[in-house]
């Protein structure tokens, strides 16, 4: 019994963990999207957009359909990298998905091609506003 409380407790502990250690991380020219990092910044950026910034969806279309982030634009894991005609490289990225994770794999291949101005703002659960439909 002390086993499966003992696995449970670290289980939730590397599950919290997981969902931040993403969090904030930014590519080489992407400091400056730190400002947006907590979600009362990101409010703000979705209420007066800027335009050389982007917030992007990699969640998959159904998740993205049932609610994002105001102003996010979905661009699904599995299809960013064939929609990158779409995403000019001077512009400036916040992406997002479940927990943060996939948005940092989707980060290391926008690193690769020439991406240099991007953040892993982490998981859309850490907003704590509505989420548009």
């Amino acid at each position: 019994m002390k086993l499966r409380i003992i696995l449970t407790f670290c289980i939730m502990l590397f599950s919290v963990n997981a969902l931040a250690f993403y969090t904030g991380d930014t590519t080489e020219d992407g400091a400056h999207l730190k400002d947006y990092v907590k979600p009362e910044a990101l409010l703000l950026l979705t209420e007066k957009p800027n335009k050389s910034i982007s917030i992007i969806d990699v969640r998959p279309s159904k998740a993205y359909l049932k609610g994002h982030i105001p102003t996010a634009r979905s661009f699904p894991s599995g299809e960013i990298m064939n929609r990158l005609d779409e995403l000019p490289l001077d512009q400036s990225y916040i992406i997002y998905c479940e927990t943060g994770i996939r948005a940092q794999m989707v980060i290391r291949k926008l690193k690769k091609k020439n991406y240099k101005k991007v953040m892993n703002w982490g998981g859309y659960k850490r907003w704590p506003y509505p989420l548009v439909k």
